[in-house]
């Protein structure tokens, strides 16, 4: 059936909504940890800033997948969303204290727990059978408006300064505001019953889910270490300036892109789902470590260059695995609980690396993460290795 040019315009107008509300999130990224440094902050107290995003979403994600399946509304929150990460920025710009910052992360983590909100609503554009391939093409939308975002923030720092980052931020969150008021929600089947609490304990019940949730902890925690926690502090410690952590971050991200986009729709079709999370996470754990033996910043692209291809490869997989299963008036509460779940490696990741950075130094927070990853790298084994049926239905899914 072909698409009406409404729903057409509707699917542009979400695909615009999604990419604006992660280049929001993401424009300051790069430039945090230094910024941090710049205020003063120890390396604990810098991992506590870091963290409180993962930390606000631990507490929020699964109870906003919920309210959402009960009241079969996603709008909502999508514009709560775009409110809050417009709202964090703000809080960065308003002043250079450490309260502030610490106000934004935790802003920045409450828009980020609505997302559950925007992968239902694009997953109900497609017919359920398809929610994986859905599931790909929003993770490819999420490292688009992360590249985009992170792309700029050297630049804009070097440019007009650390407030420059911030002020851009809020302009583009409030213009995604705006924009997402012109959302319509695709409809729903109308025998479809709304998530009720007494629901929640059979998909918190639900094994697959679990595993695949506690893998993405990991994953989360390797990647919120590493380029999305100290590598850029690292890279400066090498001798990058500005300029140079917008290097870094096309050379992790276009990668980190490609292979999302390619995981679900040629590797995992041909090699198997686990064989492609298993080796996504095997190299991730190789270049995470290695990181902190690179003796100068040349190196260091590289390096991350293979980090980012590697680490897209599971993260789209995960994802649309966690969901496939689920009946679709329990999605919302199972990714609700996926989320929350994984948010926590967004937490512990840089909590932890932040402490042991603080006793022995930058480069030990990146042995942390290639151990974080080769636990991910045995857990995968142990539970999914042997049971080879379970890689060939993935590979059938996923190639639909």
């Amino acid at each position: 059936m072909k698409s009406t040019t409404a729903e057409r315009m509707n699917h542009t107008i979400f695909v615009l909504v999604t990419l604006l509300y992660w280049c929001t999130l993401y424009v300051y990224v790069p430039i945090l940890s230094p910024y941090l440094d710049h205020l003063g902050a120890s390396y604990t107290m810098a991992g506590i800033v870091l963290g409180s995003y993962g930390l606000t979403q631990i507490v929020l994600r699964l109870p906003l997948g919920i309210t959402s399946d009960r009241f079969k509304s996603r709008k909502p929150f999508i514009l709560l969303g775009m409110l809050c990460t417009a709202a964090s920025c703000l809080c960065f710009a308003l002043g250079e204290q450490l309260g502030w910052a610490f106000a934004g992360r935790v802003l920045s983590g409450v828009g980020a727990s609505t997302w559950v909100a925007f992968t239902v609503m694009y997953a109900g554009i497609y017919r359920g059978e398809q929610a994986t391939r859905a599931m790909g093409t929003i993770s490819l939308l999420t490292v688009a408006g992360q590249l985009f975002g992170m792309s700029m923030s050297g630049y804009l720092v070097k440019w007009g300064g650390w407030n420059a980052a911030f002020w851009t931020g809020t302009v583009i969150g409030l213009a995604g505001l705006a924009l997402a008021f012109l959302l319509k929600e695709p409809q729903e089947s109308g025998d479809r019953s709304p998530m009720r609490f007494a629901d929640l304990a059979p998909v918190m019940k639900d094994r697959l889910l679990l595993k695949v949730s506690s893998l993405s902890i990991l994953a989360h925690s390797v990647l919120f270490i590493t380029m999305f926690g100290f590598t850029p502090s690292y890279a400066l410690s090498l001798g990058a300036d500005e300029a140079g952590l917008t290097l870094l971050v096309f050379a992790f991200m276009i990668p980190h892109a490609v292979s999302s986009f390619m995981t679900g729709k040629v590797f995992a079709p041909r090699f198997g789902a686990w064989n492609v999370v298993l080796l996504g996470f095997a190299v991730s754990a190789v270049c995470s470590a290695a990181t902190s033996l690179v003796p100068g910043f040349g190196l260091l692209l590289l390096t991350q260059a293979v980090n980012g291809f590697f680490q897209g490869l599971h993260f789209p997989l995960l994802l649309g695995l966690s969901i496939q299963h689920i009946p679709e008036q329990k999605r919302a509460t199972a990714m609700g609980l996926y989320q929350a779940v994984y948010a926590i490696g967004m937490f512990a990741g840089p909590f932890l690396a932040g402490g042991l950075n603080e006793w022995a130094g930058l480069k030990s927070g990146f042995y942390l993460a290639g151990v974080l990853g080769a636990s991910a790298v045995g857990l995968t084994l142990f539970w999914f290795r042997p049971r080879r049926q379970r890689s060939d239905a993935s590979r059938s899914s996923l190639s639909r």
